[in-house]
């Protein structure tokens, strides 16, 4: 693997796994205060197009609004409490945009892993905005972006085709080596349970990095390490030392 590889093994879920409220500063300042360097989150839109904080594709689990967050323009959306349903000492806490989380580590040094979160049917237009506010940003080294969405993906590397990019796999379905080589991805990120020797064998034979979520065991995290894999992604930020 000739390309250099700038990112850390150690990776931060949501800014701070579950310590407080993912994908909020509050967790990213968490995640930082435990020594991380670098954070994945998930980054999708608004209904005007503000690219934005939130795992969901609806409101109700981590804020205090209700319905599909892309119906939402971004004034409302930045009006909404995202971290009372934590704990107190989170009330008040915002939905970030990406602009601000980018900002953030860019004052800290701090590196992302940015997953494109389309809500159905608006895989293209999140993968453009989400490329379009980091070809604005012009971070150094870039964020990774990964995407369970090959056409979110493909749109993202239409805009930034120098952006880096991973494949996000649930399983290694039929088909992924072929998928990861023709996005021009420069990894793949699956979930723990699906490497095995075969599948880090293949993923490397084919000159991809290899990434595993979300990794909060110490017996996984060193079966993981022990097959090679170049990034761990984890809620245990308190557990495991970057």
């Amino acid at each position: 693997m000739s390309v250099p590889w700038p990112y850390p093994f150690w990776i931060a879920h949501r800014g701070a796994g579950k310590l407080a409220p993912e994908n909020t500063l509050a967790a990213f300042a968490l995640g930082h205060a435990h020594g991380y360097r670098m954070f994945e989150c998930d980054a999708r839109l608004s209904a005007d197009g503000e690219v934005f904080l939130l795992h969901d594709d609806r409101l109700e689990r981590t804020t205090d609004g209700r319905g599909e967050a892309v119906e939402q323009p971004w004034g409302a959306l930045a009006r909404l409490d995202a971290g009372a349903w934590h704990g107190p000492r989170h009330a008040g806490e915002r939905l970030p945009t990406l602009a601000q989380v980018l900002a953030f580590c860019g004052e800290r040094g701090c590196l992302l892993n940015i997953e494109i979160k389309p809500a159905p049917g608006d895989e293209i237009r999140t993968g453009r905005r989400v490329a379009e506010v980091l070809a604005a940003a012009s971070v150094v080294p870039p964020p990774l972006l990964s995407s369970f969405s090959p056409t979110a993906l493909a749109a993202a590397a239409a805009v930034a085709p120098a952006t880096p990019r991973g494949l996000l796999l649930e399983t290694f379905r039929a088909g992924w080596l072929d998928q990861a080589r023709a996005l021009g991805c420069v990894a793949v990120i699956a979930e723990c349970a699906a490497w095995t020797p075969e599948t880090a064998a293949q993923a490397a034979a084919a000159g991809l990095r290899r990434l595993a979520y979300t990794v909060n065991d110490a017996a996984e995290a060193e079966r993981l390490r022990a097959l090679g894999l170049d990034g761990l992604i984890t809620d245990r930020v308190d557990h495991f030392v970057p």
